[in-house]
C-alpha cells in the first residue's frame, strides 16, 4: 500500500480541495507519483472517469475536484479516486454513485444506515488507488467534528481510524472564528481519532501573516497539535474549476465587458464548470443570477446549466418568472445555450413516466425548441470527441444525462458525437441546445463562438492556463507550508 496522507477540515468549504490539488502538483514536480483520493464526495458537478477494466462502458462518475486533482497529478482520472459520490435530487435525497456506477437513491436517513455497506467498496477502492504509487493525498468531506455521524462515518475519522492514515486539519481563517473551530474540534474528537491529528493549518490569510502569531500560539496551548504554516488566499484558485455549488453564492458580478453572459442558479444546479472558459475571456462577463433576481435586460447571451433535476428546476425557473425574462431576452434578438438539463428545459414538453426524478412526471418546456424528452432509466456517462456542426471545428467534453430527446428542430444538431448527432438549433441559429458538457474548453470553438456574437476572443489556451493555476498554487503552498513535513507524515 502507497504511503498516505489525509487533508480533514473543521468545516465544508475551507479549501480542502484547492490544498489537495495544490500538494498533489507539488509532489508531482518533486518526482513523486501521487494520487488522489476522496472516501465520499457530495456534489452534482461530476466527471468521467475510467473504469479499470471495463470496456463495454463509456466510464463512470466521479467529484469534479477528483478529476482535477488528478489532472494536477498528471494521470488519468479513475472511478477509484472516489468511490462514493452523492448527487442531490432533492433536500432530502440523493443519487448514489458506487466506483461510478448507480447504486440507486437514498434519502438522508437512510443513507446513514447504508454506509455500512459501502465502507467495503471504500476500501476496495483505496486498495486500487494506491497501487503503483509513492503516496496518496486523502481529501476527508465536511468535518469530523461531526461527532453525531461518527459512528457510520466512511468520509473522515471513520476511514483515517481505517486505513490509518495521518491527518491534517485544515482551517479557514477567512470565515472568522478558526481558533475556536480548531480548538473544539480537539475537545469534542474522542481519544481514537484525536491521536490520528499530526497537526493543522491556517488557510485563506489575507495581510500580515505576523498578526496572527498570538492566534498560533493560543491554538497550540489549547490543542498541543504543530502548525504545518499559514496559506495566504490563493488568487491563483480562482482559475480553476469549481465543484461546489457553495461558491456560487459568493460570486459577484465583476466590471462591465463587451459581452454579457447571463446563467440562472438552478436549485439542482450541475456542472456549472461549464461556464469557466467563458469566464476566463477578458471582453466576458459571466453573471450567475440566484433566485429573486431577473435575468440582466443588457444579457447578449443566456446560458441554462444542466441539472439534476430538470423537471423540479424547470417548475423553479418558472415559478420564478425567468421564462418572461428569457422571453423578452428572446425578442430582443439575445442567444440562447442549453447544456444537458438546460438543453431539456428548452424543449416544449419533459416527461418522465417511470417517476426517475420524482413524483412530477411531466412539465411544459420553456418552447424555444421545437423537441421534446422523455426520461428513461439507463444513464448515458461518457468522454466524447465531437464536431461542431454550425462552426465545423473539433469539440472535447463528456455526457452525463438521463433522457432521449426527438423532434423537428433535431434535424438541425449542433454537434456530430461519434458519427451521431447531437443536439437541436433553432430556425434563426439563436437557440442552441447540446447534450455536451465541456464544449466552451474546445479554444477553437470558443473563439468562433464568441465571434458570432460580435465579441474577439482572447485567444486563451484554457487547458494550459488550469496547468499554470495548479503550478501557481503548488509553488504558494511550497512557499508557505512546511511540504517536507507534511509529506514525511505519509504512512
Amino acid at each position: 500500500m502507497a504511503r498516505a496522507i489525509m487533508l480533514q477540515g473543521t468545516g465544508s468549504d475551507v479549501g480542502k480541495t484547492v490544498l489537495v490539488a495544490g500538494l498533489c502538483r507539488a509532489a508531482r514536480n518533486r518526482g513523486l507519483k501521487v494520487r488522489p483520493f476522496k472516501p465520499q464526495n457530495m456534489s452534482n458537478n461530476a466527471a468521467v472517469a475510467d473504469i479499470p477494466g471495463d470496456n463495454n462502458h463509456g466510464g463512470g462518475e466521479i467529484g469534479r475536484a477528483q478529476w482535477l486533482q488528478a489532472i494536477a497529478c498528471g494521470v488519468a482520472p479513475s472511478v477509484h479516486m472516489n468511490p462514493v459520490l452523492l448527487k442531490p435530487q432533492t433536500d432530502v435525497g440523493a443519487q448514489v454513485i458506487v466506483q461510478g456506477k448507480v447504486f440507486g437513491e437514498a434519502r438522508a436517513r437512510d443513507y446513514q444506515a447504508l454506509k455500512g455497506r459501502l465502507l467495503d467498496a471504500v476500501l476496495e477502492s483505496w486498495g486500487k488507488v494506491g497501487e503503483g504509487a509513492d503516496l496518496v493525498i486523502v481529501e476527508g468531506a465536511g468535518s469530523p467534528a461531526e461527532i453525531n455521524l461518527r459512528s457510520r462515518d466512511i468520509a473522515n475519522m471513520g476511514f483515517a481510524t481505517r486505513a490509518d492514515v495521518p491527518v491534517v486539519l485544515v482551517g479557514d481563517i477567512d470565515r472568522g472564528g478558526v481558533i475556536a473551530s480548531i480548538a473544539g474540534t480537539h475537545l469534542i474528537l474522542p481519544e481514537e481519532d484525536r491521536r490520528m491529528i499530526a497537526g493543522y493549518l491556517i488557510n485563506k490569510f489575507r495581510g500580515d501573516v505576523s498578526l496572527f502569531d498570538d492566534g498560533l500560539k493560543a491554538i497550540g496551548k489549547f490543542t498541543g497539535w504543530r502548525c504545518f504554516g499559514v496559506v495566504p488566499w490563493l488568487k491563483a484558485a480562482a482559475r480553476l474549476p469549481s465543484e461546489d455549488s457553495v461558491v456560487l453564492e459568493r460570486l459577484a458580478s465583476g466590471e462591465a465587458r463587451a459581452l454579457k453572459v447571463a446563467v440562472p442558479m438552478l436549485g439542482r444546479i450541475a456542472n456549472f464548470d461549464d461556464l469557466d472558459p467563458l469566464k476566463a475571456e477578458p471582453q466576458v462577463e459571466v453573471v450567475f443570477v440566484p433566485p429573486g433576481k431577473k435575468l440582466p435586460v443588457d444579457a447578449g447571451l443566456v446560458v441554462i446549466p444542466g441539472s439534476k433535476s430538470t423537471i423540479g428546476d424547470l417548475l423553479k425557473f418558472r415559478e420564478n418568472g425567468w421564462d418572461r425574462d428569457l422571453a423578452a431576452h428572446r425578442k430582443r434578438g439575445g442567444h440562447v445555450v442549453g447544456i444537458c438539463g438546460g438543453f431539456q428545459m428548452l424543449g416544449r414538453m419533459v416527461r418522465d413516466p417511470d417517476g426517475i426524478e420524482g413524483n412530477v412526471t411531466e412539465a411544459v418546456g420553456l418552447g424555444l425548441l421545437d423537441v421534446e424528452t422523455v426520461m428513461e432509466p439507463e444513464k448515458t456517462v461518457r468522454n466524447v470527441s465531437a464536431r461542431s456542426v454550425p462552426f465545423d471545428l473539433p469539440l472535447e467534453g463528456y455526457e452525463i444525462h438521463l433522457g432521449r430527446t426527438t423532434g423537428p428542430d433535431t434535424r438541425r444538431p449542433s454537434a456530430i458525437i461519434n458519427g451521431a448527432e447531437d443536439g437541436a438549433i433553432s430556425a434563426d441559429g439563436k437557440v442552441i441546445g447540446t447534450y455536451m458538457h465541456g464544449l466552451f474548453g474546445a479554444d477553437g470553438f470558443r473563439g468562433k463562438f464568441l465571434e458570432s456574437l460580435g465579441v474577439r476572443s482572447g485567444g486563451i489556451d484554457y487547458r494550459a492556463e488550469v496547468e499554470r493555476a495548479l503550478d501557481e498554487v503548488a509553488a504558494e503552498l511550497e512557499t508557505h507550508l512546511d511540504c517536507d513535513a507534511i509529506f514525511s507524515l505519509a504512512r
